[in-house]
């Protein structure tokens, strides 16, 4: 391979919301399979450090690294596709550029100079998007920019963008910029012009675009390919149609057939073959030829925002082809769920997952679902505080621990069955303080969990800052609520399962940030096996 990394920008023109993401991890997936080292990055423009305190109304879901960085979901997306894992210098955000440098200024690392948004900002926000492309792990780094071309936030990570491709030289760093060309029904016809408009503005930033992938309901013709060619100064074959897809993992293969990554590789001055994408292609075949159904419930309070639990959607996909069903999600949103209407809710459902959150909005919903999947055997996951809310419900229906709470939700609660974490107690800060990314976890044999990770330690990513709290351990072992996973070094209780239930676990952890089309989870794979089962036996 090559030894000078290559750098690839990803810009987004005419609206938000065009997949930006998508468009870079399937060209990653593309680049990945010619054997080139490929990782991504994302840059956010907003001022917060990073999304950890951003409600999931606002931005979804929070997306969690091995590393324990709270990221953009997009993140997500980069390592579901490319099956690699993402760290801290994969996301960076405008709060954190200027957290940076300010603290430089205050130690005087910058000699009594005036500090200004160039050089000082910019220089900042090229070394960061550098940190992976020096570490000699990778042949070509994908950036991707957040926001839309003319946005004031976006402006100082455009600068950036030009004065690298003058800092990188000829053939290391490639331009694509992503935009909307709309169908006008009325009309009956594509319009160009807010591409031209869009393709403007960022030449007026001083960059120019090599490559227009082109988001589209219809078919481009070629003539309009002529058209935004010859007005936007990009090659004919550098006009990429992108046209809606059923699903996201059919844009790999979208992408090689318009050969996008065959026009990048020739950019950059390298080698270009044919993608070996046979695992991708296996699994996207079995995603979209599946054998039967199962239907699952999604218990949470952000339910009518799909992207709140995006990673949780996307395990289902994988775990749904690894088993080669169709998982058809019903979202049911705990705030409204009550004993007179639990039956009509959840009881056709082939299995039910009480989704992590935070507050105490929606919580007796959340128990009310538990009681009833834990009495009816209908297979169980609960993820962070779905786990947690399944052991409130087991010691208050089980040991009959009436008022069993959780301190997060009542914090004079007499009986704190989940607990404030002893490291938490002192800390005020709400960013980045949680316990986060990957611990280790120790799994009994015999459980569930065992058989089905096969090795007797894992490690798997957190994110909270309450706890199983380990004084009712006992009690609840001994009626059958058992701690089947521990933390080795802490002994917090990090697995429950109910032994005699065909299928209930709670995890403190959240596996979905784990699983990829290459590696569905196993504990996803095997609960959809479990509501598989449940569903022969109606």
């Amino acid at each position: 391979m090559t030894n000078t990394t290559k750098y690839i920008f990803v810009t987004g023109g005419v609206t938000s919301s065009l997949g930006k993401g998508i468009i870079a991890a399937s060209l990653a997936k593309l680049l990945q399979g010619q054997g080139y080292r490929v990782t991504i990055q994302k840059l956010d423009p907003y001022i917060n450090v990073d999304p950890g305190t951003l409600n999931p109304y606002e931005h979804g879901e929070c997306y969690v690294t091995e590393d324990g960085a709270e990221t953009d979901l997009d993140l997500g997306h980069y390592e579901r596709f490319l099956n690699v894992p993402t760290s801290q210098a994969n996301n960076v955000t405008t709060g954190r550029i200027y957290q940076s440098v300010i603290q430089k200024e205050r130690r005087g690392e910058f000699l009594g100079k005036t500090v200004q948004v160039v050089p000082h900002i910019t220089n900042e926000i090229k070394r960061r998007v550098q940190i992976l492309g020096k570490s000699g792990d990778y042949d070509i780094v994908i950036t991707e920019i957040g926001g839309t071309v003319g946005d004031i936030e976006s402006l100082p990570y455009i600068e950036a963008v030009r004065q690298l491709r003058w800092d990188l030289g000829e053939n290391n760093g490639v331009v694509i910029h992503l935009t909307l060309v709309p169908y006008l029904s009325a009309a009956g016809e594509l319009k160009t012009k807010p591409t031209q408009h869009s393709v403007k503005t960022l030449m007026e930033s001083g960059v120019q675009a090599d490559i227009l992938v082109c988001r589209t309901e219809h078919n481009l013709p070629k003539d309009l390919r002529r058209k935004l060619a010859l007005f936007c100064n990009v090659k004919e074959e550098a006009v990429i149609q992108s046209i809606d897809a059923s699903t996201i993992y059919d844009v790999p293969n979208l992408m090689l057939e318009e050969g996008l990554d065959k026009v990048v590789l020739k950019k950059l001055g390298l080698k270009n073959s044919t993608p070996d994408i046979s695992i991708w292609n296996k699994f996207v075949h079995r995603h979209k030829n599946p054998k039967t159904e199962v239907t699952i419930g999604l218990i949470g309070k952000y339910v009518e925002l799909q992207d709140s639990y995006k990673s949780i959607l996307e395990a289902f996909i994988h775990a749904g082809a690894e088993n080669e069903v169709k998982v058809k999600v019903e979202s049911v949103h705990s705030e409204y769920l009550n004993e007179d209407n639990i039956k009509l809710k959840l009881g056709h459902l082939d299995g039910v997952l009480v989704a992590p959150g935070f507050g105490e909005r929606g919580i007796e919903g959340k128990i009310t679902a538990v009681k009833f999947v834990r009495e009816n055997n209908i297979p169980f996951l609960g993820i962070c505080l779905g786990m947690q809310m399944a052991v409130i419900e087991f010691a208050r229906n089980v040991l009959e621990i009436k008022d069993a709470d959780s301190a997060e939700m009542n914090a004079n609660t007499s009986n704190p069955v989940i607990d404030l974490m002893e490291d938490q107690k002192s800390v005020t800060d709400k960013g980045g303080t949680m316990r986060l990314g990957a611990w280790a976890c120790e799994l009994k044999e015999g459980s569930i969990v065992y058989d089905l990770y096969n090795t007797k330690s894992i490690k798997e990513r957190h994110r909270h800052r309450y706890e199983f709290n380990s004084n009712y351990k006992e009690q609840m072992d001994a009626a059958g609520m058992v701690a089947t996973g521990l933390n080795p070094d802490t002994g917090l209780v990090e697995i429950v399962e109910v032994s005699n239930h065909p299928w209930f676990v709670g995890v403190q952890y959240h596996p979905e940030y784990k699983s990829t089309v290459a590696n569905p989870h196993p504990l996803f794979v095997a609960f959809i096996k479990a509501a598989l089962k449940k569903k022969s036996k109606k």
